[in-house]
C-alpha cells in the first residue's frame, strides 16, 4: 500500500470486503464507491498536501453501528489500513460509512 493513496489505489477494489476484527468476531464492510474531489495545485510550502482529494463509501450491516473513529480495516490485497470512518446513515437496509482523504 503506497504512503499516499489515491483513488486509483482503491478503485480496483470496489465491491470487495474490508474486515474489522473485534475480540469476539469480525465485521465486514464492502467498498461501494470511490469518489474523486478533483485536484488542487501542489503547494511548495506544504509538501505533504494531498493533490487529489477523494472519498470512499463503505456499506455494512445496520447493526452494530460503528462510532466515528479510526479503524483498522484488513483487506486481502491492500493489507491492514488505518482509516477514519464516519457513519453517514442507513440506506437500502445497509449502514453507510465515509472516509475522506484530503
Amino acid at each position: 500500500m503506497p504512503e499516499s493513496p489515491t483513488p486509483a489505489t482503491y478503485t480496483p477494489h470496489v465491491g470487495t470486503v474490508f474486515e474489522i476484527t473485534f475480540t469476539d468476531g469480525t465485521l465486514g464492510l464492502t467498498l461501494a464507491s470511490v469518489a474523486s474531489s478533483g485536484t488542487r495545485a501542489p503547494r511548495p510550502d506544504v509538501p505533504d498536501l494531498r493533490t487529489e482529494p477523494f472519498s470512499l463509501l463503505f456499506l455494512g450491516p445496520l447493526h452494530p453501528v460503528l462510532p466515528q473513529r479510526t479503524w483498522d480495516l484488513a483487506h486481502p490485497v491492500l493489507g491492514v489500513l488505518a482509516i477514519f470512518l464516519v457513519p453517514i446513515g442507513p440506506m437500502d437496509g445497509r449502514m453507510r460509512y465515509e472516509a475522506v482523504f484530503n
